[in-house]
């Protein structure tokens, strides 16, 4: 099998030596993704609920890129710098997988990238090239 690097413009360009997402036959490794808006570079601010809205757009994005979407999600990881923030972001995500909601790990981080407060990275389904 060969793999496959995902790019797409509609979500912030990686700001390392990695890919945006790889996909290796039927699953898709979305890379972490943080609320930094793709268009004008800037961090999102504001409460942890509209900076989860911005990453999860972005994997959206991601997923969308590689023929997949988030109802094809098997696994969330979701980094918080700060765990009081879990039930927010919870019931934020309870909103966006409402049935059939993907495995998920979350946990509290020293520090992300950019000094942001949250991160998630996914796992997720395909269709075979």
């Amino acid at each position: 099998m060969t793999r496959k690097v995902i790019q797409t413009d509609s979500a912030p360009a990686a700001i390392g030596s990695y890919s945006q997402a790889i996909v290796h036959g039927d699953l898709l490794f979305a890379a972490g993704q943080i609320p930094l808006d793709p268009d004008s570079g800037k961090l999102v601010e504001g409460p942890i609920e509209t900076q989860a809205e911005r990453v999860i757009d972005n994997l959206k994005a991601v997923l969308t890129e590689a023929g997949s979407g988030l109802d094809h999600v098997l696994r969330l990881d979701v980094f918080l710098v700060d765990l009081a923030d879990f039930l927010k972001v919870n019931e934020y995500l309870t909103g966006v997988f409402p049935e059939e909601p993907p495995a998920r790990v979350t946990v509290e981080v020293s520090g992300l990238p950019m000094g942001v407060r949250i991160e998630m990275a996914a796992i997720a389904a395909v269709k075979p090239a």
